[in-house]
Protein backbone atom coordinates (compact mmCIF):
# COMPACT_ATOMS: atom_id res chain seq x y z
CA UNK A 1 0.00 0.00 0.00
CA UNK A 2 1.52 3.46 -1.42
CA UNK A 3 1.48 6.08 1.69
CA UNK A 4 0.45 9.44 1.51
CA UNK A 5 0.86 12.86 3.05
CA UNK A 6 -1.77 12.95 6.15
CA UNK A 7 -2.08 16.36 7.67
CA UNK A 8 -2.77 14.86 11.14
CA UNK A 9 0.87 13.40 11.27
CA UNK A 10 2.18 17.32 11.88
CA UNK A 11 0.35 17.16 15.60
CA UNK A 12 1.64 13.10 15.75
CA UNK A 13 3.79 11.90 18.38
CA UNK A 14 4.54 8.57 16.54
CA UNK A 15 4.24 7.81 12.97
CA UNK A 16 3.14 4.45 11.59
CA UNK A 17 6.55 2.31 10.96
CA UNK A 18 5.32 -0.48 8.54
CA UNK A 19 7.32 -1.06 5.23
CA UNK A 20 5.79 -0.86 2.14
CA UNK A 21 6.31 -2.79 -1.22
CA UNK A 22 8.93 -2.15 -3.60
CA UNK A 23 7.79 -1.31 -6.93
CA UNK A 24 9.94 -1.77 -9.94
CA UNK A 25 9.81 0.61 -13.16
CA UNK A 26 9.14 -0.25 -16.29
CA UNK A 27 12.04 1.66 -17.43
CA UNK A 28 14.33 4.56 -16.63
CA UNK A 29 15.90 7.17 -18.26
CA UNK A 30 17.88 10.38 -16.99
CA UNK A 31 15.64 13.85 -17.06
CA UNK A 32 16.59 16.64 -19.57
CA UNK A 33 16.21 19.95 -17.40
CA UNK A 34 12.61 21.70 -17.82
CA UNK A 35 12.38 23.58 -21.38
CA UNK A 36 13.68 27.52 -20.85
CA UNK A 37 10.20 29.51 -20.73
CA UNK A 38 10.21 33.44 -21.96
CA UNK A 39 11.44 35.65 -19.00
CA UNK A 40 9.21 38.44 -18.76
CA UNK A 41 6.06 38.27 -17.78
CA UNK A 42 3.15 41.27 -18.80
CA UNK A 43 0.51 41.62 -16.59
CA UNK A 44 -2.39 43.85 -17.41
CA UNK A 45 -4.12 44.33 -13.67
CA UNK A 46 -7.59 45.49 -12.69
CA UNK A 47 -9.17 42.16 -13.58
CA UNK A 48 -11.35 40.55 -10.60
CA UNK A 49 -10.03 37.08 -10.45
CA UNK A 50 -13.20 33.92 -9.99
CA UNK A 51 -12.99 30.14 -10.23
CA UNK A 52 -10.54 27.22 -8.74
CA UNK A 53 -7.71 27.11 -8.88
CA UNK A 54 -5.60 23.38 -8.66
CA UNK A 55 -3.13 23.37 -6.20
CA UNK A 56 0.18 21.43 -6.73
CA UNK A 57 2.45 19.36 -4.94
CA UNK A 58 5.04 20.31 -2.79
CA UNK A 59 8.59 22.18 -3.81
CA UNK A 60 10.05 21.79 -0.50
CA UNK A 61 8.46 18.32 0.18
CA UNK A 62 9.60 17.10 -3.12
CA UNK A 63 12.92 18.40 -2.98
CA UNK A 64 14.13 16.58 -0.08
CA UNK A 65 12.06 13.09 -0.70
CA UNK A 66 13.84 13.28 -4.03
CA UNK A 67 16.82 13.27 -1.70
CA UNK A 68 15.62 10.98 0.41
CA UNK A 69 15.23 8.17 -2.01
CA UNK A 70 19.39 7.99 -1.85
CA UNK A 71 18.37 5.92 1.34
CA UNK A 72 16.78 3.22 -0.09
CA UNK A 73 17.54 0.14 -1.91
CA UNK A 74 15.36 -0.22 -5.60
CA UNK A 75 12.69 2.11 -6.67
CA UNK A 76 10.90 4.51 -5.41
CA UNK A 77 7.83 5.89 -6.60
CA UNK A 78 6.77 9.62 -6.16
CA UNK A 79 3.47 11.26 -7.09
CA UNK A 80 2.31 14.71 -7.43
CA UNK A 81 6.11 16.07 -7.97
CA UNK A 82 5.93 19.58 -9.27
CA UNK A 83 6.74 20.22 -13.04
CA UNK A 84 9.89 23.22 -11.97
CA UNK A 85 13.08 23.87 -12.56
CA UNK A 86 14.01 22.90 -9.15
CA UNK A 87 12.73 19.56 -9.25
CA UNK A 88 14.61 19.03 -12.48
CA UNK A 89 17.40 20.30 -11.11
CA UNK A 90 17.32 17.56 -8.21
CA UNK A 91 16.68 14.70 -10.42
CA UNK A 92 20.00 15.98 -12.44
CA UNK A 93 21.48 15.93 -9.05
CA UNK A 94 20.51 12.27 -8.33
CA UNK A 95 21.75 11.10 -11.98
CA UNK A 96 24.86 12.69 -11.37
CA UNK A 97 25.41 10.11 -8.83
CA UNK A 98 23.93 7.47 -11.05
CA UNK A 99 20.25 7.09 -9.79
CA UNK A 100 18.17 6.19 -13.06
CA UNK A 101 15.11 9.23 -12.92
CA UNK A 102 12.47 8.81 -14.85
CA UNK A 103 9.35 11.50 -15.28
CA UNK A 104 6.06 10.82 -16.09
CA UNK A 105 3.87 13.60 -16.01
CA UNK A 106 3.90 14.20 -12.14
CA UNK A 107 5.14 11.22 -11.54
CA UNK A 108 8.70 10.36 -11.03
CA UNK A 109 10.18 6.72 -10.31
CA UNK A 110 14.18 6.76 -8.71
CA UNK A 111 16.29 3.63 -9.06
CA UNK A 112 19.49 4.18 -7.10
CA UNK A 113 20.98 0.36 -7.27
CA UNK A 114 23.41 1.92 -9.63
CA UNK A 115 24.55 4.84 -7.56
CA UNK A 116 28.14 4.84 -7.88
CA UNK A 117 29.47 7.91 -6.89
CA UNK A 118 28.80 10.50 -3.55
CA UNK A 119 30.08 13.24 -5.03
CA UNK A 120 27.00 15.17 -7.37
CA UNK A 121 27.62 17.82 -9.92
CA UNK A 122 28.83 20.89 -8.03
CA UNK A 123 27.27 23.03 -10.18
CA UNK A 124 23.88 21.61 -10.00
CA UNK A 125 24.33 21.82 -6.41
CA UNK A 126 24.58 25.61 -6.20
CA UNK A 127 21.64 25.95 -7.81
CA UNK A 128 19.40 24.90 -5.16
CA UNK A 129 19.46 24.86 -1.93
CA UNK A 130 17.79 21.67 -1.71
CA UNK A 131 20.77 19.86 -3.19
CA UNK A 132 22.55 19.72 0.09
CA UNK A 133 20.22 17.63 0.94
CA UNK A 134 22.02 14.17 -0.14
CA UNK A 135 24.55 14.55 2.04
CA UNK A 136 22.41 13.04 4.88
CA UNK A 137 21.58 9.87 2.98
CA UNK A 138 24.70 9.50 0.95
CA UNK A 139 26.69 9.37 3.70
CA UNK A 140 24.15 7.09 6.15
CA UNK A 141 23.85 4.54 3.03
CA UNK A 142 27.59 4.51 1.98
CA UNK A 143 29.70 5.52 4.57
CA UNK A 144 31.21 9.32 2.13
CA UNK A 145 29.92 12.34 0.92
CA UNK A 146 31.32 15.03 -0.87
CA UNK A 147 28.65 18.34 -1.83
CA UNK A 148 28.89 21.33 -2.69
CA UNK A 149 27.69 23.93 -0.30
CA UNK A 150 24.12 25.11 -0.65
CA UNK A 151 22.62 27.91 -3.49
CA UNK A 152 19.21 28.92 -3.50
CA UNK A 153 17.82 32.68 -3.76
CA UNK A 154 19.77 35.52 -2.23
CA UNK A 155 17.83 36.25 0.49
CA UNK A 156 20.06 35.58 3.68
CA UNK A 157 22.35 33.34 5.27
CA UNK A 158 22.22 29.70 5.09
CA UNK A 159 25.44 28.47 7.67
CA UNK A 160 25.88 24.30 7.05
CA UNK A 161 27.43 24.43 10.70
CA UNK A 162 24.67 22.80 12.39
CA UNK A 163 24.90 20.22 10.04
CA UNK A 164 28.35 19.67 10.45
CA UNK A 165 27.61 19.36 14.33
CA UNK A 166 24.89 17.07 13.85
CA UNK A 167 26.81 14.96 11.03
CA UNK A 168 29.57 14.79 13.87
CA UNK A 169 27.78 13.72 16.65
CA UNK A 170 26.29 10.67 14.44
CA UNK A 171 30.05 9.13 14.26
CA UNK A 172 31.12 11.39 10.61
CA UNK A 173 34.50 13.05 9.83
CA UNK A 174 33.60 16.00 8.62
CA UNK A 175 35.27 18.84 6.93
CA UNK A 176 34.61 22.29 4.84
CA UNK A 177 37.09 22.26 1.63
CA UNK A 178 37.32 23.29 -1.87
CA UNK A 179 33.87 25.05 -1.22
CA UNK A 180 32.36 21.14 -0.12
CA UNK A 181 31.28 19.24 3.07
CA UNK A 182 33.57 16.24 2.88
CA UNK A 183 32.47 13.90 5.23
CA UNK A 184 33.27 10.12 6.50
CA UNK A 185 31.94 7.39 8.79
CA UNK A 186 34.88 7.78 11.44
CA UNK A 187 34.36 3.93 12.08
CA UNK A 188 34.82 2.69 8.38
CA UNK A 189 31.70 1.45 8.10
CA UNK A 190 28.73 3.90 8.88
CA UNK A 191 27.12 6.17 10.96
CA UNK A 192 26.05 5.73 14.18
CA UNK A 193 23.25 6.99 16.79
CA UNK A 194 23.19 10.08 18.73
CA UNK A 195 22.44 12.85 20.74
CA UNK A 196 21.89 15.95 18.83
CA UNK A 197 20.33 19.42 19.84
CA UNK A 198 19.79 22.11 16.93
CA UNK A 199 20.98 25.80 17.89
CA UNK A 200 17.93 26.85 15.68
CA UNK A 201 14.99 24.73 14.70
CA UNK A 202 16.31 24.89 10.78
CA UNK A 203 14.20 22.87 8.24
CA UNK A 204 16.74 21.83 6.22
CA UNK A 205 19.54 20.59 8.83
CA UNK A 206 15.96 18.60 10.49
CA UNK A 207 15.15 16.48 7.65
CA UNK A 208 19.08 15.93 6.65
CA UNK A 209 19.49 14.45 10.17
CA UNK A 210 16.55 12.54 10.06
CA UNK A 211 17.68 11.02 7.09
CA UNK A 212 21.23 9.83 8.02
CA UNK A 213 19.58 8.66 11.66
CA UNK A 214 17.67 6.19 9.30
CA UNK A 215 20.23 3.93 8.25
CA UNK A 216 22.91 4.64 11.40
CA UNK A 217 23.26 2.50 14.25
CA UNK A 218 21.19 2.43 17.13
CA UNK A 219 18.79 5.32 18.36
CA UNK A 220 19.63 8.81 17.87
CA UNK A 221 17.77 12.05 19.46
CA UNK A 222 16.87 15.23 17.98
CA UNK A 223 16.19 17.98 19.82
CA UNK A 224 14.57 21.52 18.93
CA UNK A 225 14.01 20.03 15.75
CA UNK A 226 12.08 21.97 12.86
CA UNK A 227 8.29 21.28 12.96
CA UNK A 228 7.30 21.81 9.58
CA UNK A 229 4.45 20.27 8.18
CA UNK A 230 7.06 19.34 5.33
CA UNK A 231 9.04 17.39 7.94
CA UNK A 232 5.92 14.91 8.31
CA UNK A 233 6.02 14.25 4.81
CA UNK A 234 9.63 13.40 4.73
CA UNK A 235 8.81 11.31 7.50
CA UNK A 236 5.89 9.29 6.59
CA UNK A 237 7.82 8.45 3.76
CA UNK A 238 10.93 7.02 5.17
CA UNK A 239 8.52 5.30 7.36
CA UNK A 240 7.00 3.38 4.67
CA UNK A 241 10.39 2.24 3.26
CA UNK A 242 10.63 0.82 6.80
CA UNK A 243 12.04 3.29 8.70
CA UNK A 244 10.91 4.20 12.74
CA UNK A 245 10.58 7.71 13.41
CA UNK A 246 8.77 9.54 16.11
CA UNK A 247 8.12 12.45 17.87
CA UNK A 248 7.86 14.30 14.30
CA UNK A 249 5.31 17.59 15.15
CA UNK A 250 7.10 17.78 18.31
CA UNK A 251 10.18 19.90 18.95
CA UNK A 252 12.13 16.10 19.63
CA UNK A 253 12.44 13.31 16.90
CA UNK A 254 13.62 10.12 17.93
CA UNK A 255 14.98 8.05 14.97
CA UNK A 256 15.78 4.09 15.62
CA UNK A 257 18.39 2.88 12.71
CA UNK A 258 17.86 -0.29 10.37
CA UNK A 259 20.44 -1.63 8.28
CA UNK A 260 17.88 -1.17 5.20
CA UNK A 261 15.46 0.33 3.37
CA UNK A 262 13.80 -0.55 0.29
CA UNK A 263 12.04 1.90 -2.29
CA UNK A 264 7.92 2.79 -1.70
CA UNK A 265 5.22 4.46 -3.81
CA UNK A 266 4.59 7.78 -1.81
CA UNK A 267 2.32 10.93 -2.84
CA UNK A 268 3.61 14.42 -1.80
CA UNK A 269 1.62 16.91 0.33
CA UNK A 270 0.01 19.70 -1.10
CA UNK A 271 2.02 22.86 -1.18
CA UNK A 272 1.05 25.21 1.05
CA UNK A 273 2.66 27.81 0.16
CA UNK A 274 1.62 28.21 -3.37
CA UNK A 275 -2.23 27.78 -1.54
CA UNK A 276 -1.57 30.94 0.75
CA UNK A 277 0.04 32.83 -2.32
CA UNK A 278 -3.57 32.52 -4.79
CA UNK A 279 -5.26 33.53 -1.30
CA UNK A 280 -3.11 36.48 -1.56
CA UNK A 281 -3.84 37.22 -5.14
CA UNK A 282 -7.86 36.70 -4.36
CA UNK A 283 -7.28 39.18 -1.61
CA UNK A 284 -5.06 41.89 -3.42
CA UNK A 285 -7.37 41.83 -5.94
CA UNK A 286 -10.39 41.83 -3.97
CA UNK A 287 -11.62 39.15 -5.68
CA UNK A 288 -13.50 35.07 -4.58
CA UNK A 289 -11.86 31.91 -5.94
CA UNK A 290 -11.38 28.49 -4.35
CA UNK A 291 -8.61 26.08 -4.41
CA UNK A 292 -8.25 22.48 -3.34
CA UNK A 293 -6.10 20.13 -2.51
CA UNK A 294 -5.18 22.57 0.76
CA UNK A 295 -4.99 21.63 4.70
CA UNK A 296 -6.45 24.55 6.55
CA UNK A 297 -4.57 23.64 9.52
CA UNK A 298 -1.27 24.43 7.78
CA UNK A 299 -2.23 27.57 7.19
CA UNK A 300 -4.16 29.42 9.65
CA UNK A 301 -1.32 31.79 10.31
CA UNK A 302 -2.36 32.98 7.26
CA UNK A 303 -5.79 32.48 7.39
CA UNK A 304 -6.69 34.52 10.74
CA UNK A 305 -4.67 36.79 9.25
CA UNK A 306 -6.64 37.48 6.56
CA UNK A 307 -9.87 37.01 8.21
CA UNK A 308 -8.67 39.53 10.49
CA UNK A 309 -8.50 41.31 7.55
CA UNK A 310 -11.76 41.25 6.09
CA UNK A 311 -11.85 38.36 4.08
CA UNK A 312 -14.41 36.23 4.36
CA UNK A 313 -12.75 32.53 4.26
CA UNK A 314 -14.90 28.79 4.22
CA UNK A 315 -13.69 25.31 3.83
CA UNK A 316 -14.83 21.77 3.54
CA UNK A 317 -12.84 18.41 3.85
CA UNK A 318 -9.91 20.03 0.94
CA UNK A 319 -11.37 22.70 -0.46
CA UNK A 320 -11.10 26.20 0.67
CA UNK A 321 -12.79 29.45 -0.60
CA UNK A 322 -11.43 32.65 0.11
CA UNK A 323 -13.55 35.97 -0.78
CA UNK A 324 -12.17 39.83 -0.34
CA UNK A 325 -15.20 41.43 -2.22
CA UNK A 326 -16.42 43.89 -0.41
CA UNK A 327 -19.67 43.35 1.46
CA UNK A 328 -20.52 46.92 1.31
CA UNK A 329 -19.66 49.96 -0.66
CA UNK A 330 -17.03 51.89 0.62
CA UNK A 331 -15.41 48.99 2.35
CA UNK A 332 -11.98 47.62 2.15
CA UNK A 333 -9.77 45.23 3.76
CA UNK A 334 -7.83 46.10 6.65
CA UNK A 335 -4.26 46.28 7.33
CA UNK A 336 -2.61 44.09 9.85
CA UNK A 337 1.09 43.08 11.25
CA UNK A 338 3.21 40.14 10.70
CA UNK A 339 5.99 38.41 12.19
CA UNK A 340 7.81 35.95 10.42
CA UNK A 341 8.58 32.86 12.89
CA UNK A 342 9.37 28.92 12.23
CA UNK A 343 6.15 26.65 12.23
CA UNK A 344 3.76 26.79 12.89
CA UNK A 345 4.13 30.60 13.17
CA UNK A 346 3.72 32.62 9.91
CA UNK A 347 6.03 31.64 7.10
CA UNK A 348 8.93 33.46 5.49
CA UNK A 349 7.71 32.32 2.59
CA UNK A 350 4.45 34.49 2.25
CA UNK A 351 6.10 37.20 3.74
CA UNK A 352 6.91 39.14 0.37
CA UNK A 353 3.49 38.51 -1.25
CA UNK A 354 1.48 38.89 2.06
CA UNK A 355 3.11 42.69 2.04
CA UNK A 356 2.15 43.41 -1.50
CA UNK A 357 -1.49 43.08 -0.66
CA UNK A 358 -0.96 45.15 2.73
CA UNK A 359 0.34 47.88 0.15
CA UNK A 360 -3.30 47.72 -0.91
CA UNK A 361 -5.03 47.67 2.59
CA UNK A 362 -6.31 50.67 4.77
CA UNK A 363 -4.39 51.84 7.78
CA UNK A 364 -0.62 51.35 8.63
CA UNK A 365 0.44 47.25 8.89
CA UNK A 366 4.00 46.13 10.02
CA UNK A 367 6.00 43.76 8.59
CA UNK A 368 8.61 41.73 10.80
CA UNK A 369 10.85 39.66 9.11
CA UNK A 370 13.18 37.19 11.96
CA UNK A 371 13.81 34.27 9.41
CA UNK A 372 16.32 35.57 6.86
CA UNK A 373 17.91 38.76 7.28
CA UNK A 374 17.68 39.69 3.45
CA UNK A 375 14.29 39.09 2.15
CA UNK A 376 13.60 42.63 1.94
CA UNK A 377 14.74 42.63 -2.06
CA UNK A 378 11.20 42.79 -2.83
CA UNK A 379 10.19 46.40 -1.42
CA UNK A 380 12.11 48.62 -3.82
CA UNK A 381 10.56 46.81 -6.51
CA UNK A 382 6.87 47.12 -5.21
CA UNK A 383 7.89 51.00 -4.51
CA UNK A 384 7.92 50.96 -8.01
CA UNK A 385 4.06 50.05 -8.14
CA UNK A 386 4.00 52.96 -6.15
CA UNK A 387 3.58 51.63 -2.76
CA UNK A 388 4.23 53.26 0.58
CA UNK A 389 6.49 51.11 1.83
CA UNK A 390 9.81 51.57 4.40
CA UNK A 391 12.07 49.79 6.26
CA UNK A 392 14.48 49.81 9.53
CA UNK A 393 16.13 47.07 9.81
CA UNK A 394 14.36 43.54 10.32
CA UNK A 395 11.13 45.65 9.96
CA UNK A 396 8.59 47.46 7.30
CA UNK A 397 5.93 49.68 7.67
CA UNK A 398 3.48 49.66 5.06
CA UNK A 399 1.26 52.93 4.52
CA UNK A 400 -1.56 51.19 2.81
CA UNK A 401 -3.07 52.78 -0.08
CA UNK A 402 -6.35 51.72 0.33
CA UNK A 403 -9.33 51.29 -2.19
CA UNK A 404 -9.02 55.06 -3.35
CA UNK A 405 -5.33 55.02 -4.47
CA UNK A 406 -4.54 52.37 -6.45
CA UNK A 407 -0.92 50.40 -7.60
CA UNK A 408 0.12 51.58 -10.79
CA UNK A 409 1.69 49.14 -13.39
CA UNK A 410 5.48 49.13 -13.57
CA UNK A 411 8.57 47.48 -15.28
CA UNK A 412 10.08 45.04 -12.57
CA UNK A 413 12.76 42.39 -11.66
CA UNK A 414 12.25 39.28 -9.78
CA UNK A 415 15.44 38.82 -7.84
CA UNK A 416 14.48 35.68 -5.71
CA UNK A 417 11.67 33.09 -5.90
CA UNK A 418 9.02 34.65 -3.07
CA UNK A 419 9.52 38.33 -3.86
CA UNK A 420 9.29 37.86 -7.17
CA UNK A 421 6.15 36.15 -6.82
CA UNK A 422 5.31 39.51 -4.57
CA UNK A 423 5.58 41.15 -8.08
CA UNK A 424 3.31 39.66 -9.72
CA UNK A 425 0.43 39.64 -7.35
CA UNK A 426 0.84 43.81 -7.36
CA UNK A 427 0.91 44.06 -11.09
CA UNK A 428 -2.50 41.72 -11.06
CA UNK A 429 -4.03 44.42 -8.79
CA UNK A 430 -2.32 47.31 -10.70
CA UNK A 431 -3.79 49.77 -13.07
CA UNK A 432 -1.89 49.19 -16.64
CA UNK A 433 0.54 46.77 -17.75
CA UNK A 434 3.16 45.65 -15.57
CA UNK A 435 6.62 43.67 -16.95
CA UNK A 436 8.16 41.47 -14.84
CA UNK A 437 11.39 40.18 -15.70
CA UNK A 438 13.54 37.75 -14.35
CA UNK A 439 10.50 35.25 -14.37
CA UNK A 440 13.06 32.26 -14.11
CA UNK A 441 13.64 32.74 -10.54
CA UNK A 442 9.59 32.46 -9.56
CA UNK A 443 9.81 29.47 -12.26
CA UNK A 444 11.60 27.78 -9.40
CA UNK A 445 8.45 27.41 -7.38
CA UNK A 446 5.43 27.67 -9.33
CA UNK A 447 3.82 25.09 -11.78
CA UNK A 448 2.09 26.12 -14.30
CA UNK A 449 1.56 29.87 -12.98
CA UNK A 450 0.40 31.72 -16.40
CA UNK A 451 -1.76 28.89 -17.36
CA UNK A 452 -3.63 28.70 -13.32
CA UNK A 453 -3.64 32.72 -13.72
CA UNK A 454 -5.33 32.87 -16.60
CA UNK A 455 -7.62 30.28 -15.52
CA UNK A 456 -9.08 32.56 -12.91
CA UNK A 457 -9.37 35.68 -15.38
CA UNK A 458 -5.86 37.34 -15.33
CA UNK A 459 -4.47 39.04 -18.34
CA UNK A 460 -0.79 37.75 -18.49
CA UNK A 461 1.45 36.64 -21.11
CA UNK A 462 5.06 35.35 -21.36
CA UNK A 463 7.89 37.63 -23.68
CA UNK A 464 11.32 36.43 -24.86
CA UNK A 465 13.64 38.86 -22.95
CA UNK A 466 15.35 40.80 -25.47
CA UNK A 467 19.42 40.04 -25.76
CA UNK A 468 21.50 43.24 -24.67
CA UNK A 469 22.63 44.80 -27.82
Amino acid sequence: MASKFDPNLALNLILPTQPRPNPQPSSTQIPAAAPAAADILVITGGNELSGHVPISGSKNSALAILAATLCCRGASKLNNVPRLADTATMAAVLSSLGAEVEFSGNEVVVETDRVGSAEPDAGLIGRIRGGFFVVGPLLARFGEAAVGLPGGCDIGARPVDIYVRGLRQLGAVVELRDNKLVARAANGRGLVGGRFRLDYPSVGSTQTLMMAACLAEGTTLLSNVAREPEIADLASFLTSTGARVEGVGTDRICVHGTRQLLGTEHTIMPDRIEAGTFMLAAAITRSRISLSPVCPVLLSGLIDKLLGGGCTISHERDELELSAIPRRSGEGLRGFDVRTLPYPGFPTDLQPQTMAMLSTCDGLSIVEESVFENRFTHVKELQKFGAKIHTEGSTAFIHGKGRRDKLRGARVSAADLRGGMALVLAGLAAEGVTQVSRMSNIDRGYESLEAKLRSLGADVKRLEEPNPS
